[in-house]
């Protein structure tokens, strides 16, 4: 196996009824992680690349070029993403760099704006064979901008997919952005009717403050990619304070940097075997 488009992983999970977990990528070492995780569960996996990934590494293609070679190699399959791209431009670099899939996140603007931007990047898109999620309904804890009450209405969301053409839709149903606690409650019953007005798979952002129980009751009514970054980071950065700690002298990175690769990996591959409600009934 080895790279392939989100819109393969999405759409089988979306017929079987599962999740298909979307990790986010920092650096190369987490990259590589998350392909062993897929490695160990075998099982797909989404690599995600931020636009504030992609700004902290001076721009999209450094960090781009290492992490679609790192899931070419892979022994499963691996899509590369774009998450988050709130600069139609970026959505641009992407395609040509050879991303699968991207979204375009204009979840914060005036509704027509978002349709209008959305449906302009998803032409361009669908033209290059790229598959396109939009976000509608804004997701919280970016920039304090999300008040807790926000939700995505089904029939504005059904209204949104046919104007703009998206082949998937984040949508606000409780969750919010880089929790570290996992006590964010969702409206399971909005899922649903989501689920039922749409002929598009549901993205749930801002997991990682989400529990497992919660996670798959999610799944079962109807949400299909599930993204994770904040909750695994922990795991990472907390395996490199335990190997400092526990040695003063260390000075080669790889020796504590190789523990947290491990540790998130772990993580990683626990989550995908939970997405993927295996040992369901």
């Amino acid at each position: 196996m080895t790279l392939v488009s989100a819109r393969d992983l999405v759409t089988d999970a979306a017929r079987r009824g599962t999740g298909i977990g979307a990790f986010n990528v920092i650096h190369l070492e987490t990259a590589e992680g998350l392909v062993r995780a897929s490695e160990q569960a075998q099982l797909p996996v989404i690599l995600q690349i931020s636009q504030n990934c992609a700004d902290y590494h001076g721009g999209l293609e450094p960090i781009a070029l290492a992490t679609l070679a790192v899931a070419r190699r892979a022994q499963t399959p691996v899509a590369v993403h774009l998450d988050h791209a709130e600069r139609p431009e970026l959505v641009d670099e992407a395609i040509a760099l050879g991303f699968g899939s991207v979204m375009f996140d204009g979840g914060a603007l005036p509704y027509d704006e978002n349709v209008a931007l959305t449906a302009a990047v998803a032409t361009r898109a669908h033209e290059a064979g790229v598959y396109v999620e939009g976000e509608l309904g804004e997701v919280g804890g970016k920039d304090g901008a999300h008040a807790p009450g926000v939700r995505t209405d089904p029939e504005e969301a059904r209204a949104f997919v046919a104007a703009t053409g998206v082949d998937a839709l984040a949508v606000a149903v409780g969750s919010s952005h880089a929790m570290l606690d996992r006590s964010a409650s969702l409206d399971l019953d909005l899922i649903a009717r989501l689920h039922a007005a749409l002929d598009v798979p549901l993205v749930l952002h801002g997991s990682s403050g989400v529990a497992d129980a919660v996670i798959v009751d999610a799944v079962r009514a109807g949400m299909t990619k599930i993204n994770v970054s904040t909750h695994l980071n922990g795991f990472f950065t907390r395996a490199i304070r335990a190997g400092l700690a526990a040695d003063e002298s260390l000075v080669d990175s790889r020796k504590y940097l190789k523990p947290a690769r491990e540790a998130l990996a772990g993580e990683a591959s626990r989550m995908l075997r939970l997405f993927a409600l295996e040992g369901e009934a």
